[in-house]
């Protein structure tokens, strides 16, 4: 297979021309390099990273899983579901920061992210709860 044709196909794959899906995408990247970087720090709380790590990653998964619903109840099942996902990775993050496993610095990085995410899906539900 030429390079031409693998990058078109990974183009679209993988963007969707969707704002919720490349962004959540890009928060499970990021939530997996985090979780290796947490277990680096403490190996203890593993248990605790990998509630975070579910939870991050379930979000795009649920959020892509949308992109092929059966129809629009479906679609909006899809998302609930991120959203409940998102929410409790946001749990898990204020949990991490209260406990001082991760910092200031690190906590607002990373939950701006999940924020933005959780907002869009909201906006992304209300839209097509509206268009049933």
């Amino acid at each position: 297979m030429n390079k031409s044709k693998t990058s078109k196909v990974a183009e679209s794959k993988v963007t969707y021309g969707n704002v919720l899906y490349q962004k959540s995408f890009e928060f499970a990247v990021r939530i997996v390099k985090f979780y290796k970087y947490l277990l680096k720090k403490d190996k203890d709380l593993r248990a605790l990273y990998e509630q975070l790590l579910r939870a991050g990653t379930s979000i795009g998964a649920n959020v892509s899983e949308a992109q092929s619903a059966h129809s629009k109840k479906d679609f909006v099942n899809k998302l609930d579901i991120s959203l409940k996902e998102s929410r409790e990775t946001d749990f898990w993050l204020k949990v991490l920061h209260a406990a001082e496993i991760i910092n200031e610095n690190e906590f607002k990085s990373i939950y701006k992210d999940c924020d933005e995410l959780e907002r869009l899906l909201v906006s992304s539900i209300k839209t097509a709860k509206s268009n049933l």
